[in-house]
Order: C-alpha cells, then structure tokens, then sequence
C-alpha cells in the first residue's frame, strides 16, 4: 500500500505479487496490484487481476469498479456498464457509483447512436460543412494569423508565443491549418521512405502527450525544425497532457512549412477511444467545439503509419506483429484512413511492444502482442533492415534499448503525467551510419493546468 500511495507503482507491482505467491486467495492483493497495472497501463494485466479478485469474492465492491476502470481504458464499454450495474445494485446510496453508471450509460448510448448513423450513410467530412472563407477575424483579435492563408516561419514563432501564454488561437486560423494538413497527409503513402544523405541527419522524438512546454524545450535544446533540422515525431501527440491543442497545432504548423522536412506517424492516442477517455477530445470541446475535434479525428486517420529511413531503419509507434512474416510491401497497402481494427498489422504498428525473452506473449495492455528478440531478427532479416524505432512506453532514462540494439524506444514526455519522474529523449540518426544518438533532457515547468484535467470523469475518478 506504501508504494501505491507514494506512486511507486513497479514496486506496488513487485510487492504484492511476492504477496500472492505466498497467499494466492487474497482478493485484496489482487484488487491493488490491479490499480498498479492501471496506473502504468497495463490494462489487460489490471483487468485480469480485478477478474481474479471477483472470482475469489463475488462481494469485493472495489473489484468491480476497478474491472469497469479497466474495461472502460480499453474502451469495452458494455463490460464496464455491467459491473457499475452490479455496484448501483448493491450500494444504491453510493452517489459516486450512481454517477460513473449514469457516465458510462451515456457512452455505450452515444456510441450505439454513432454506429447506427454510420451504416445509414457515407460519412461526410466535416470539411464540406465548413466555410472557412467567410469566417470573420474580429478586429480585437491580435493573436498570429496566416499569411495569405500560408504558415510561414513568422506565423510558427508568433503562434508558439501566443500559445506559451496560454492565448487561443482564433478558429478561422485553426480551421485553416486542419483543412490543409489534411490535404497534405492524405496524399502520404502509409509507409513514408526517406533518404538521409551522408552529410544529413534527423532527430527522432517520442511520445510528446500534450506536455506543450516540453516540446518548446526540445526546439530550444535542439534548434527549430527547419529543411537543414528535420524532425520525425512518433505518435502520441495528445492526451494525458493539457497543452494537446498547443502540441498538435504546433506540429501540424511544421509539417505545412516543410513538408518534405518534418514528419508524423500515428500513435494509438491519435484515435477516438483514447481521445474520448484521456483528455483530447473534451480539450478540444473546452477550447473550441465538438466540431473542430471531428475535424481532427478526420485528420488523424491520415497519418502515415510507420516510416523507414535509407531503407535500413524501420519507425513506429508500437511496434512489431502478431505474425511472422510481414513485409514493408504489406505496410504499405494498409488502407489506413479509419479508426485501427482491434488485430492485424495496422493494429500491432500502434499498440505492441517489445519483450526480453523470445516469442510472443499476451499484451500487459489487452491489445495486440508483445514480441522477442526472435522475432524482431527475423523480421529485420526478412526485410533487410538494421533495427527499429518505436516510443510508446515510458522509460525512466527517456530510451532504452534491447534486442541486442535492434529495437530501441525513445519517450520525448519528461515526468510524464507530472508523476513518473523519467527523462525525455530524442534521438540523431545521420545518413553516413545510421548510428543512434541519444540526448536526454528534463522537465520544465508548466501553467497550473494539470494532466488529466480534459479528461473523461471516469478516469479522473476510475482509479479509487
């Protein structure tokens, strides 16, 4: 109980497995190292252990809300209704219990909603209905605007101000840089090839979350994008940090001033569950409206999904498959316009991760795999590749890297969530050895708006 309360949660993890080794029918155990697996999102690993808590005592109240938390992470939100159900049935006087069912009822009913009107139509693009032309920039406004309708690099350095003061940008301007990402991203394949040349190099930057003073800081450390600076950023640009909209706007600003320079790949946070559950999502709604976030969920279906540079390193968010026997020529047909399916490559690209021993195993997430060395030289050496880049997972010096140096992990969110104390890292890659460099930094601070403050009240609150 001391590390959960001192959110140590590896060690919570540690103790009280050695605690169900020595007494395997502790229902309570289970239920706490449950909320340690929550807290580092191992949601399939926390769903398991709340099961096994209720199997053990059909009685146990916080088994049920901790299944439902889990459940509802990986959005099963049905599941999760059943057990908030059960919880209702039995303290009809709990307010709090009474609420996360009422939540979580309007979820499974907006979503069966959403899906009727789905198949009842091709679905229009929030892009017909908008006239951006004849939208008015008040006279008060002294914010950046585009020029001419073009992001220029003046328009970048006012706009990144503007936003490291907490100011909004006006929504014709937002509108603006969304229409024209998406046209941009919607003629990427969705395997982007590059070539460094000798003299080149580029810096690779993990998972970002919303920690929008942390990626001013990257630029600081690092110099601002530029033709002779690029960038790669992999996924996870949003959610969990509050500055979502500030990262995002920035980035996308970027990718229309150099297009050729500056590069995105999804992450599994570039979707509607995660947007809907972590914070996104209501961001958008709080800044501007429920409209521009549709906007963006249209966008974030054309990032590319994984990108390969001089035909020897291979970057994604997640990581490798589900299966043997995948080719770049696969990554490339993947039709990616849409939300990822629940298995397949499209899925393993955005969700898996690496593993020490060989094999596969069952995702500590509930989604995809976890995969060995085994299988990361087999799939190098079926495609002639050196190693890959993935983010995805938090490391407490910013990177890692395993599989005898052929998969490594960079995680660009210092302290991520304000509580897990790592580094952030980026990485240089230069075209004459393709040899990763890494350079760590730390946390810098933030306006009082803390992490999590957009998101859903059920995961505020999932975690009692």
């Amino acid at each position: 109980q001391r590390y959960t309360q001192k959110k140590d949660y590896e060690n919570a993890i540690k103790y009280y497995s050695e605690a169900l080794e020595v007494n395997p029918t502790n229902a309570v155990y289970y239920s706490n190292r449950s909320l340690a697996y929550l807290r580092t999102e191992c949601y399939g690993y926390a769903l398991a252990d709340a099961t096994k808590a209720l199997e053990i005592d059909k009685n146990y109240i916080k088994g049920y809300y901790r299944r439902a938390t889990s459940n509802m992470a990986l959005g099963k939100f049905k599941a999760a209704l059943k057990d908030y159900e059960t919880v209702v049935r039995v303290r009809p006087n709990d307010k709090d219990a009474k609420m996360k069912y009422q939540e979580c009822n309007k979820i499974v009913k907006r979503k069966a909603f959403e899906r009727a009107i789905a198949s009842d139509e091709i679905k229009k693009s929030v892009v017909d209905s908008l006239d951006i032309e004849s939208m008015t920039i008040e006279d008060d406004y002294e914010g950046p605007q585009l020029e001419d309708g073009k992001v220029t690099l003046k328009f970048m350095k006012e706009m990144m101000d503007w936003f490291k003061d907490q100011k909004k940008l006006h929504r014709k301007c937002a509108y603006q840089i969304l229409v024209q990402v998406k046209d941009l991203l919607s003629k990427l394949p969705s395997l982007v090839e590059i070539t460094l040349k000798e003299t080149e190099k580029i810096t690779i930057c993990g998972d970002t979350h919303g920690q929008y003073y942390d990626l001013l800081n990257i630029f600081q450390l690092n110099g601002l994008p530029s033709e002779t600076n690029p960038y790669l950023f992999n996924g996870d640009f949003v959610d969990r940090g509050s500055f979502s909209l500030e990262v995002i706007v920035t980035l996308f600003g970027f990718k229309l001033l150099y297009p050729d320079h500056f590069y995105l790949l999804r992450g599994n946070h570039e979707t509607d569950n995660m947007n809907q559950m972590y914070g996104f999502e209501g961001e958008i709604k709080a800044k501007y409206t429920a409209q521009m976030f549709q906007l963006f969920s249209e966008v974030f279906q054309w990032l590319p999904l994984a990108q390969c540079i001089n035909s020897k390193v291979l970057v994604m968010h997640g990581g490798l498959f589900s299966e043997d026997g995948v080719t770049l020529e696969d990554l490339r047909k993947i039709e990616r316009n849409r939300q990822p399916p629940d298995s397949g490559p499209m899925c393993d690209l955005l969700w898996s991760d690496p593993q020490p021993q060989n094999g596969r195993s069952v995702s500590k997430r509930g989604v995809s795999c976890q995969f060995g060395p085994d299988v990361t030289e087999r799939f190098l050496e079926q495609n002639k590749l050196d190693f890959v880049v993935r983010s995805h997972e938090v490391k407490a010096e910013g990177y890692e890297v395993t599989h005898s140096g052929k998969c490594i992990t960079v995680f660009s969110a210092p302290n991520y969530c304000d509580q897990m104390g790592n580094k952030g890292a980026y990485i240089h890659l230069r075209g004459s050895d393709l040899k990763p460099e890494f350079h760590q930094f730390t946390a810098v601070p933030h306006p009082n708006v803390k992490p999590m403050a957009y998101a859903n009240t059920l995961m505020q609150m999932g975690m009692m």
